[in-house]
């Protein structure tokens, strides 16, 4: 993968994570094993279905979640891998302000 992809990837996962709600339903799907439907999620968010669908296109544009359709019930798990990215950016700014002595 290409720096100019790996940045892409970093600021679409920035861009899904900028608003509480989609950090909140990473956040339920990070607990579970299990998938959850999106019925649920927006019942346990108190989002109405096209509120709780539009989070998620953005969330799965920074490929945090994968939907995927059984019979007519739509459920989404997490791609855990997809924060690896974000979790190396920040370790690398952690490392920085250790090595330089930053309070």
């Amino acid at each position: 993968m290409t720096t100019t992809q790996n940045s892409q990837d970093l600021d679409n996962v920035f861009e899904a994570l900028t608003n509480k709600h989609r950090r909140e339903i990473v956040y339920l799907l990070s607990l579970s094993l299990e998938p959850y439907s999106i019925n649920k999620l927006a019942f346990l968010r108190n989002l109405s279905l096209p509120a709780i669908h539009k989070h998620i296109v953005i969330l799965e544009k920074g490929g945090m979640v994968t939907r995927n359709k059984i019979g007519q019930t739509n459920f989404l798990t997490l791609n855990r891998e997809s924060l690896n990215g974000l979790q190396d950016w920040l370790n690398r700014i952690n490392t920085v302000g250790k090595v330089m002595k930053l309070p």
